[in-house]
């Protein structure tokens, strides 16, 4: 009976049962043995996370620049499968984001994804999957850098050229991501987060309050294109559902945080809370959004407020889309830090190999970002990249083939359990689509943008916020 209750407490803060052919879930003492972060009282002390400054790491993780695409992506699928997107999107995120976190309890020699990778893969499974992460978190940097320079277009009516503000906003996103522990991020996430959230707030009120949206025709009769349920062509509809896709699967980012908590048992209660308050406020704001603007938004969505509040809007926002893409810029560097000196006293002891690995790692990342969003300085496009070559891996293929390998006696048990492991197959073949039919659809909306002249050229100083 003792052993029994002993078991039963280790498993508390398992979300699936013991899968039959893994070893024993290890103690917390040993998982402690493994956690790449010591609780030390000399050097940095990484480990001062709580689950509620989690949590809002999290929210501002997901929570960030893709609200801006969401509302156009909606007017692609109409209200019906918008919000149908958003909603099984957001489930089906936060349900892979969870088997991340209880793999990473059965296995705690695994602190990343590509960590975990290497369970399936080996050493080339971690080196590659660690080079996609690294690309995925460019990419969304990226989109930052866009979103950032945007809001400096908007701000001072296209006062500069817009590869100027690009380095600027770059420049600000690798300050704040050159803060070494994510306990020191958390009051500035808190200020990101609800800055964000108010700029959001006060832009969604504006849409509601205009005659007619921004971006319609000011005079005369015109169709607002509202609708329930739309029709679009493959292409339209595959790189709108990326950028639908994209807004809560970030979990692979939430693994390097939980390396710094002070329980990482607690991921569990942070991971669910956040998909549950995002889902929320994305689907309630993008709703409102499209039936007040119809097919008419601006991309990103704060130009259809008009020129004063879409200025009102990128002012509260600003500190926002900075510190949330820096958080991701963050964890990539973190990758990089880790992976160049884990095992090493430099890893948390404040040398000089410690600082130039760090701030290399966060001058590279900026500078790479700052390259692609000069090349393609748009950014549904680069959200929509993101999330079908990138984050559907991360969020859907992964996870799913981990808890397979994990739960691979399904394969041969009962009915429920083949149902269960077929239905984990199904995961992978929809991440697998998304990545072979979105990547495609981007493209093509790429190639056309360059065609059509809605991407000027690379290093453009055009402005980029219809102001």
């Amino acid at each position: 009976m003792g052993l029994l209750k002993h078991e039963a407490a280790i498993n508390e803060d398992s979300i699936e049962p013991q899968p039959a052919n893994a070893s024993a879930t290890p103690t917390d003492e040993k998982r402690e043995a493994y956690e790449v972060f010591k609780l030390t009282d000399n050097g940095v002390d990484f480990r001062t996370v709580s689950w509620q400054r989690a949590t809002i790491i999290f929210l501002k993780i997901q929570f960030a620049m893709s609200i801006l695409s969401v509302p156009g992506s909606m007017a692609v699928l109409g209200a019906v499968g918008g919000a149908l997107s958003i909603v099984g999107w957001d489930i089906l995120n936060t349900y892979t984001a969870l088997i991340l976190g209880d793999f990473r309890n059965r296995h705690p020699e695994c602190h990343t994804l590509a960590d975990m990778c290497a369970e399936l893969w080996g050493r080339a499974g971690r080196e590659l999957v660690g080079a996609q992460l690294l690309i995925g978190q460019i990419l969304i940097t990226a989109g930052g850098i866009v979103s950032v320079s945007t809001a400096f277009n908007a701000l001072s009516d296209h006062g500069a050229c817009t590869v100027v503000f690009s380095f600027v906003a770059a420049a600000l996103i690798t300050i704040f991501s050159s803060i070494r522990t994510f306990s020191r991020l958390g009051w500035l996430t808190w200020i990101g987060f609800s800055t964000f959230f108010i700029a959001v707030f006060v832009f969604v009120v504006a849409v509601t309050q205009q005659k007619r949206p921004a971006a319609a025709p000011q005079t005369g009769l015109f169709e607002l294109g509202w609708t329930a349920i739309a029709y679009p062509g493959f292409v339209a509809g595959i790189t709108a559902t990326a950028n639908l896709f994209i807004f809560s699967s970030g979990s692979s980012m939430y693994l390097p945080v939980i390396s710094e908590m002070r329980r990482p048992q607690d991921y569990r209660k942070a991971a669910i809370l956040t998909g549950f308050l995002i889902c929320a406020m994305y689907l309630s704001f993008s709703l409102v959004i499209y039936r007040w603007c119809g097919i008419w938004i601006a991309t990103p969505a704060f130009g259809s407020a008009g020129t004063l509040f879409k200025k009102i809007s990128y002012g509260l926002a600003l500190p926002g889309l900075v510190i949330g893409v820096g958080i991701y810029q963050h964890v990539a560097a973190k990758l990089l830090f880790v992976r160049l000196l884990r095992d090493t006293r430099h890893l948390q002891e404040n040398t000089i190999v410690h600082w130039s690995t760090w701030l290399g790692a966060n001058l590279l990342l900026g500078a790479l970002g700052f390259i692609i969003a000069e090349a393609v300085p748009i950014l549904n496009y680069l959200l929509g990249l993101a999330g079908s070559l990138c984050f559907a891996p991360f969020s859907l293929i992964f996870p799913a083939l981990l808890w397979m390998h994990d739960f691979r006696s399904y394969q041969a048990g009962s009915g429920a359990q083949k149902a269960i492991y077929g239905a984990h197959a199904l995961i992978v073949l929809l991440g697998l689509f998304m990545v072979v039919g979105g990547t495609y659809g981007v493209a093509v909306s790429i190639k056309e943008a360059y065609a059509s002249g809605m991407i000027g050229k690379a290093f453009d100083c055009a402005d980029n916020s219809g102001s």
